[in-house]
């Protein structure tokens, strides 16, 4: 499943961050490595710079992986815009995953994902790993992403998504899966007042607990035969603060989820839950593309 990996980068310091991890997954899959680096049409006179900077870079990644390690690194430089060149690059060649820095050119700002990274998480159709860079790395941050996997679930299909990439992660990876549902403490309706926030009722808390940990008793079955640890787990509040707090307390590197929702509470979901994990939380992202991610 993860044969072929992308790895777009943009000469600065904070892209290669990706490098360890990327090398995490090539040892474990024997993937092959794609480092792509872009000009834009108006820099195309600098495409031999370009060149010499991503076959330094392959050097680079060659210097990460470990020694006797047959892993086969290319280097491509496109002209375009970057969206685009790199997902027309991953559907015209077999691409299994995007693995990205969470910056821009311009430099990382406080929780921002980069111009390219956000359009990249609208249209890809493959699955796309975001890694948070941080301007000054930790030693902490070098260690391995995904040893510990959080994947929010709210008990539908479309976010379920995410479950097959990363049992296939795990069949590789010694990694701890935490399966996690938020259960809201009340719901918002319509009245002649307006919108009122109507708190659930004791019992109809207790049920909806009970359901969802009879549902994420479920979900972990399908980890049988890999090397997973899985742990479920059910917290009672606001969802995406929840599963913010909890990734923190349980030093969870990278939140696994849906990219694309589409169901009748897609816009509650994307456009509040994803959303916020996206861009307030401090972890990295694993997003899986639904049936009819679009370009």
């Amino acid at each position: 499943m993860f044969q072929r990996i992308l790895v777009p980068l943009d000469g600065s310091k904070l892209a290669e961050q990706v490098f360890p991890h990327v090398a995490e997954l090539a040892k474990a899959f024997g993937s092959e490595v794609v480092l792509v680096a872009v000009c834009e049409p108006e820099e195309k006179d600098y495409g031999h710079a370009c060149r010499l900077y991503i076959n330094n870079e392959v050097e680079q990644l060659s210097g990460a992986m470990e020694k006797g390690l047959a892993v086969t690194i290319k280097a491509e430089v496109l002209v375009g815009k970057p969206a685009k060149q790199i997902l027309d690059y991953a559907e015209e060649n077999d691409i299994d995953l995007i693995i990205i820095s969470s910056h821009g050119r311009s430099g990382l700002m406080p929780r921002s994902l980069g111009s390219t990274v956000n359009k990249l998480l609208h249209r890809a159709s493959v699955p796309l790993i975001i890694v948070r860079a941080e301007e000054i790395l930790l030693e902490s941050a070098k260690s391995k992403l995904l040893k510990r996997i959080l994947i929010p679930l709210d008990g539908t299909e479309e976010n379920a998504v995410i479950l097959p990439y990363v049992v296939e992660l795990t069949r590789k990876l010694d990694s701890e899966v935490i399966l996690i549902q938020v259960i809201e403490l009340g719901h918002h309706v319509h009245t002649i007042m307006g919108l009122d926030y109507i708190p659930f009722k004791d019992r109809d808390m207790d049920s909806m607990n009970t359901k969802a940990r009879k549902y994420l008793n479920e979900v972990s079955e399908q980890f049988a035969g890999t090397r997973a640890t899985i742990r479920c787990e059910v917290r009672l509040g606001d969802t995406a603060k929840e599963i913010i707090k909890y990734a923190s307390e349980t030093d969870s590197r990278l939140i696994a989820l849906a990219s694309h929702v589409h169901s009748c509470i897609e816009a509650w979901f994307y456009g509040s839950v994803t959303h916020q994990i996206l861009h307030a939380s401090s972890q990295s992202v694993f997003l899986g593309p639904s049936e009819g991610a679009k370009r």
